[in-house]
């Protein structure tokens, strides 16, 4: 591999002008194939969910399926987009081994859905709006597993395998106009806009959108232009890039990369690139075609598909709350300032409260523990929120021992960290750990004499009126009783016994 002297990323931005255009693609949830009737189930054996139209066998005809397109016009309704009145599918024609018909079924010169846009909410709140060109089906390929190499390609490896299980699972792919203007913060619109895009996938059920899984990928066109100059530089595709921070990673590295290349008097190859996650570089792949070099025409097989107006309608009005409409409306509910919203926005903590609060937790304490104590767990083990193995359920439950006097706050972060380590729910860990707060007055009550009389001078103050000094009778207290007790009822116990008024 090649190494790069990288631009700084503030030089590069000092002399060119980033444009990107990201491509992302959405796999459907259905529960078949965009043109046949083979399972979509995952986890199954290899070539298992396949037929002769997926396999792309002589005289197999495709249907399309229905759920399929209702999804695209889902999707381009909630994209701000027009739906076309008539669109067709095309042939898009190139070799892969992966790809058992030697051409993949998509859409060209009419998609379904075009000319829309989303707007994005950055991190400092400002709102970026991403005009969407287009979104249109299609279906997937295979996949190739390269075996005997140390590095999973194709490169070095001693032989390949092929799973079509895949091939023909419904796609959406989404492609935006030239984003142009976001200048330095080019990356960080790149990731708040697939950010966005996933909660609004979500949000309308049509997939699960999970990036780590392949439901959701997306490719990071980039290109530079010297600042103050409309023309387009030569752009750049890295491909297949599946986690928001991998997507501003990605872009970063490319402006600092092509920013090196032209500053060094070379030229800059329209080529497809792979991203590594271990470093954040992106390496060649192949010479990028363009459009016409797939030899595109219409799908002979299928017809075309013309959504009656009605049914557009119809599909507009059940479409369910979108995302920024629905945290405008939780922000007020919550009484939360923008800044704490966006916070938590940022977090992808956003489910996780309102499930909890479904689950019966008050939404300030919902917050509370999302953002405080596994917010921290997660930054410390590298995971998302979401990937935590604690549910919102069994943070209710915590939250609820808590108002319940059970739990105080040091005793219920120890129960999520059981919960964290697999110790069980947090009844469980409870129980097993022996954390509930000592709510036996006898008890307390000794506890009580004991901090009293091992701590003579600091009771005569009290007496003596300085009452805050109550404070170091009720630390010492919690350290007797390894933080089980209720400190605001140990307070009370020690002013009782001293003879002064709280």
């Amino acid at each position: 591999m090649t190494v790069i002297d990288l631009e700084s990323y503030e030089d590069a931005l000092a002399t060119y002008d980033p444009v990107m255009g990201l491509e992302v693609h959405v796999e459907l949830g259905t529960k078949t194939k965009m043109f046949c009737g083979c399972s979509t189930e995952l986890g199954q054996d290899a070539n298992t969910q396949t037929c002769p139209v997926c396999l792309g066998l002589p005289g197999a005809l495709p249907v399309v399926n229905e759920i399929g397109v209702e999804s695209a016009i889902k999707i381009g309704l909630a994209l701000n987009c027009e739906i076309a009145e008539w669109c067709r599918f095309a042939r898009k024609n190139y070799f892969y081994p992966d790809m058992p018909k030697n051409f993949q079924t998509s859409q060209y010169d009419e998609p379904i859905a075009f000319n829309g846009y989303l707007d994005v909410q950055l991190e400092d709140g400002e709102v970026f709006r991403v005009q969407i060109e287009r979104a249109h089906m299609e279906e997937d390929t295979g996949k190739s597993t390269h075996v005997g190499g140390a590095t999973g390609r194709i490169h070095g490896a001693s032989h390949s395998l092929l799973d079509y299980n895949r091939a023909g699972i419904p796609l959406i792919e989404i492609v935006t106009k030239p984003i142009e203007g976001a200048g330095a913060r080019a990356p960080e619109v790149a990731r708040a806009y697939v950010a966005e895009l996933r909660e609004l996938i979500k949000a309308l059920g049509v997939s699960e959108a999970r990036m780590e899984m392949g439901q959701m990928r997306c490719d990071v066109n980039l290109s530079l232009r010297p600042n103050g100059t409309e023309t387009f530089g030569t752009r750049s595709e890295t491909k297949n890039v599946n986690s928001l921070r991998s997507v501003e990673r990605a872009a970063r590295f490319e402006i600092q990369r092509h920013a090196a290349v032209l500053n060094s008097g070379g030229t800059i190859v329209q080529e497809t690139r792979h991203f590594h996650e271990e470093d954040g570089s992106t390496t060649a792949g192949r010479i990028k075609d363009n459009a016409e070099d797939y030899r595109y025409f219409p799908e002979p097989d299928l017809v075309p598909v013309a959504p009656a107006r009605a049914w557009v309608e119809e599909l507009r009005k059940g479409l369910p709350e979108l995302p920024r409409v629905r945290r405008a409306r939780l922000k007020e509910e919550w009484g939360v300032s923008e800044h704490d919203m966006q916070s938590i926005l940022n977090a992808g903590a956003v489910d996780l409260i309102v499930a909890t609060t479904e689950a019966g937790a008050p939404s300030d304490q919902a917050r509370k523990w999302w953002m405080g104590e596994l917010a921290r767990n997660a930054n410390e083990t590298g995971r998302g929120l979401d990937e935590l193995p604690v549910t919102p359920a069994q943070v209710a439950r915590v939250a609820e021992l808590v108002a319940a006097g059970d739990l105080n706050d040091k005793l219920a972060r120890q129960v999520l960290e059981g919960v964290l380590a697999g110790e069980g729910d947090p009844d469980t860990v409870v129980e097993k750990r022996g954390l509930k707060v000592v709510s036996d007055e006898g008890a307390l009550s000794t506890a009580v004499d004991e901090a009293i009389a091992g701590n003579a001078a600091i009771a005569d103050k009290i007496r003596g009126g300085k009452v805050a000094a109550a404070g170091a009778l009720v630390g010492a207290v919690m350290k007797a009783t390894r933080g089980q007790a209720d400190a605001a009822r140990v307070r009370e116990l020690i002013l009782e016994k001293l003879g002064v008024e709280g």
